[in-house]
């Protein structure tokens, strides 16, 4: 048996959809395959998501299963179910372990830059020329995962096969032009309506090397503006609980721009060295949006040397 999973910390949208589709795909070709993780989905797989009903596999993986890895390749953050000797395949787009899993596993680690790791997988039931059996779940989950890791196309690390991978995709998930703000304001919706447990559910502790505050939460929203004028300080003492060197990106759909909150001095002044930007209240605006993992490449690109 194959065990898809991803990380430790929590499940979003990219990893929950690549976990589900492409145990799909593999068990169409005869390779039995299990979607199974230990963490809960966040924010990002949001109400109707939830509803078309794509569930992981209620699964404990035994001494023989093989594990592929899906959306990441840091093997300090897998799934804590993973046998690292077992890992057959890894399908990621975030930087920083390409070598490492070069050197282990040869061609079949697939890391590399992109938009998304769900157009990754898209890539594999294209070229196994299967995507006419893709079941309505799984097109629709692949192709909202793309959605957000673009950020509705607009993120810079978008590529042209992430586009085209979701006008392919869109059709046999049967979803409308309207879905995109639907789904953004949906996840907007979830995040208000906790936003501790939201900052939770996508928060990262940053290795020193990363050039990065210590503390790395990340939300996607279609109007970061309101959230922001609304929640801020509540925003800000959950933060000063988890240390003193901690930043939040908020993406805004809606207005193209990342609305990066540290309150710590010495977290501005890292980020400042990465990107030149002006500090107002603990808040600077980056235009256009910018993520998290490509914040993590420019840093660790400074200490290349790049």
């Amino acid at each position: 048996m194959k065990v898809i999973t991803s990380g430790s910390a929590y499940l979003d949208i990219d990893a929950y959809a690549c976990c589900i589709a492409y145990a799909e795909l593999l068990n169409l070709q005869g390779m039995p395959a299990r979607a199974v993780s230990s963490a809960q989905p966040n924010a990002s797989v949001s109400k109707t998501v939830l509803g078309w009903g794509a569930v992981l596999d209620d699964y404990r993986p035994t001494p023989s299963d093989e594990f592929v890895l899906v959306d990441v390749s840091d093997y300090h953050h897998f799934d804590p179910m993973v046998a690292l000797d077992r890992v057959v395949e890894v399908i990621d787009h975030h930087p920083g372990f390409e070598n490492h899993w070069a050197q282990k596993l040869g061609s079949v680690a697939d890391i590399r830059p992109i938009g998304a790791a769900a157009t990754q997988v898209f890539q594999r039931w294209k070229a196994a020329g299967l995507l006419s059996r893709i079941s309505e779940q799984s097109a629709a989950l692949l192709a909202t995962a793309i959605l957000d890791n673009t950020l509705n196309f607009t993120g810079q690390m978008t590529t042209t096969a992430d586009i085209d991978a979701y006008a392919e995709l869109a059709p046999h998930g049967q979803l409308t032009a309207e879905w995109p703000e639907q789904y953004f304001l949906e996840c907007q919706a979830t995040i208000e309506s906790d936003i501790s447990a939201a900052l939770a559910a996508d928060l990262k502790r940053m290795k020193p090397e990363s050039r990065l505050p210590a503390v790395f939460a990340q939300m996607t929203v279609w109007d970061a503006d309101a959230l922001i004028e609304k929640y801020c300080s509540e925003i800000c003492r959950w933060m000063d609980g988890q240390g003193d060197d901690w930043l939040l990106n908020v993406i805004s759909i809606s207005q193209r721009k990342s609305c990066l909150l540290a309150e710590p001095v010495i977290s501005q002044q890292k980020l400042t060295g990465l990107l030149p930007m002006g500090w107002q209240a603990g808040l600077a605006v980056l235009k256009p949006s910018i993520l998290r993992k490509e914040l993590l490449n420019l840093g660790l690109n400074a200490n290349s040397g790049g």
